[in-house]
């Protein structure tokens, strides 16, 4: 369950919000149904269409397979191909599965060097993640990973290691057929920033040893919840609303903030969410994230008193996941006051601290998880997906294209030479 608390907004924008909402609410039925002008980039909005049980069980067969045989498993993918799966991974890693490594998001010979060395001595398998197979970074790493697989195994043992998720037709399903790679659809109706529920995001998650079904069954969920309500009462509706408020009221940063650093990962794949389907035109808040409570050492000075930019959106965990006892050890250090408390507490108790202090100087909402486990992160997942596509309808973008990105991406083959 995803709650959406906003009892720290001021009066003033709670307003401004209110009126927001009132404008806009006509949007919850459009997206709800899905607009026949973005058709061919919903494919995520329906999660049963890509998350059903077969594409489960042929998933989580192909996971077993690769669990059974690797040591080390390479996720090759940039950006929307390995955000999601790495969220959920290294949120929810445990002891004794293969070590997923990531490839395909650099180009600096020093890490692309460092991973291939963690590869020696190890049963390795990789799965190159690309929806057109014409980005540099995955391209580039495929070639050197195969190259190291077939120097490895010879030929035809590495080809039985390589998987490949791509689309039906592009030349990278073509590299497969020529040469007996496993090949996984990547959705032609899902950007890549929208594919934590499906082969992109699941393999990888499958394979680290995370519960698929229930990374589903939360997005489904919740999809059906956000879908039912058609009120401005829907928790992602006023999520969109209250972006856009800060918007038009001069706000032009949006910091994602919480202090679980299993969430650390997540930042990224929310980050590029918002900035990939709102930064057009002149528009949109800049997605930047913190890590309490490190953060409040260094940009917690900014956010409580320097330029008044800044939203503020805070991630909670309901439910704490363990339990550390602070003792008394008998020795003077001036921290008796700690004695007895459960660290849960201390970080709840330093959450509710700065949300307090932040609040004063500018507008804060709590998103509110109920428990960090997989259900949990298809819940969010899908809950941000929905809310980004409303605010980036409300805001006057297309949430679903990325201009710039390919802008960078002339310039850059130009001067590399390719035709």
């Amino acid at each position: 369950m995803i709650t959406l608390h906003e009892n720290y907004l001021d009066e003033p924008f709670a307003e401004e919000a209110k009126e927001v909402m009132g404008q806009n609410l006509s949007l919850l039925d459009q997206v709800s149904k899905g607009e026949e002008k973005y058709r061919d980039s919903l494919g995520w909005l329906n999660v049963s269409q890509w998350a059903d049980e077969d594409h489960l069980q042929r998933i989580q067969a192909l996971a077993d397979k690769v669990r059974k045989n690797a040591d080390a498993f390479v996720l090759i993918g940039v950006g929307g191909s390995n955000n999601a799966a790495r969220s959920v991974i290294e949120a929810l890693k445990t002891k004794g599965n293969p070590e997923i490594i990531y490839a395909g998001n650099t180009l600096s010979s020093n890490a692309l060097n460092r991973m291939l060395s963690s590869l020696e001595g190890r049963s390795v398998y990789i799965d190159c993640i690309a929806k057109n197979f014409e980005t540099l970074e995955p391209g580039a790493s495929f070639r050197i990973l195969r190259k190291y697989l077939e120097d490895t195994y010879g030929e035809k043992d590495a080809a039985e290691r390589i998987i490949a998720t791509g689309t039906k037709g592009s030349s990278l399903e073509q590299l497969c057929r020529d040469n007996g790679y496993e090949f996984l659809e990547f959705p032609e109706d899902i950007g890549g920033r929208y594919t934590a529920i499906s082969n992109v995001g699941l393999l990888p998650m499958a394979v680290a040893g995370i519960d698929i079904r229930a990374v589903a069954r939360g997005a489904a969920e919740i999809e059906a919840r956000l879908k039912k309500d058609c009120t401005p009462d829907n928790p992602a509706y006023r999520y969109a609303c209250i972006r856009n408020a800060a918007f038009r009221h001069g706000y032009r940063v949006e910091v994602l903030s919480s202090f679980e650093p299993q969430l650390r990962w997540f930042y990224k794949w929310w980050q590029q969410l918002f900035a990939e389907s709102e930064g057009k035109d002149g528009k949109g808040l800049f997605p930047s994230c913190c890590e309490f409570s490190e953060d409040l050492h260094s940009v917690g000075q900014f956010i409580q008193s320097g330029t008044h930019v800044l939203l503020e959106t805070f991630l909670t965990v309901k439910e704490g996941q363990s339990s550390l006892v602070i003792h008394d050890d008998g020795k003077k250090d001036y921290f008796d006051y700690l004695n007895g408390m459960d660290f849960k507490d201390i970080n709840r108790i330093d959450f509710e601290a700065t949300i307090q202090a932040h609040s004063k100087d500018l507008p804060c909402l709590n998103v509110e998880m109920e428990r960090l486990d997989a259900f949990g992160f298809g819940e969010l997942f899908y809950f941000f997906q929905y809310a980004c596509y409303i605010s980036a309808e409300i805001l006057g973008v297309n949430p679903f294209d990325q201009p710039g990105v390919e802008a960078y991406k002339a310039r850059l083959f130009a001067e590399l030479g390719k035709e």
